[in-house]
């Protein structure tokens, strides 16, 4: 009953920039915890950002001052402004919305930072 469409992906080089987004659609009546999660090949998923229903945010120690998690609330979309790219953030990464009864999750989008 929810979707989330996740888009921004890409190749960039290292310190470059991109910014990911998240629109999520369905029966939403609220404002719902969101992350957003990356896996690279033969890794655990790991958590990046994250954002509460209140605006709170929280990082990766890896990503802190790079990476910025916000939200469009009227549109239920998230995004991730990621900056300073480096190879080891290529990964697939995720968006994850936190409702009370499920977890709805993204399909992923890629992220490949060449050196």
């Amino acid at each position: 009953q929810v979707q989330l469409v996740e888009s921004g992906g890409g190749l960039v080089q290292a310190g470059g920039s991109l910014r990911l987004s998240c629109a999520a659609s369905g029966s939403i009546f609220g404002i719902y915890d969101m992350d957003w999660y990356r896996q690279a090949p033969g890794k655990q998923r790991e958590l990046v950002a994250a954002i509460t229903s209140g605006g709170s945010t929280n990082y990766a120690d890896s990503v802190k001052g790079r990476f910025t998690i916000s939200r469009a609330n009227a549109k239920n979309t998230v995004y991730l402004q990621m900056n300073s790219l480096k190879p080891e953030d290529t990964a697939v990464y995720y968006c994850k919305m936190t409702m009370l009864i499920h977890d709805y999750w993204g399909q992923g989008t890629q992220v490949t930072v060449s050196s």
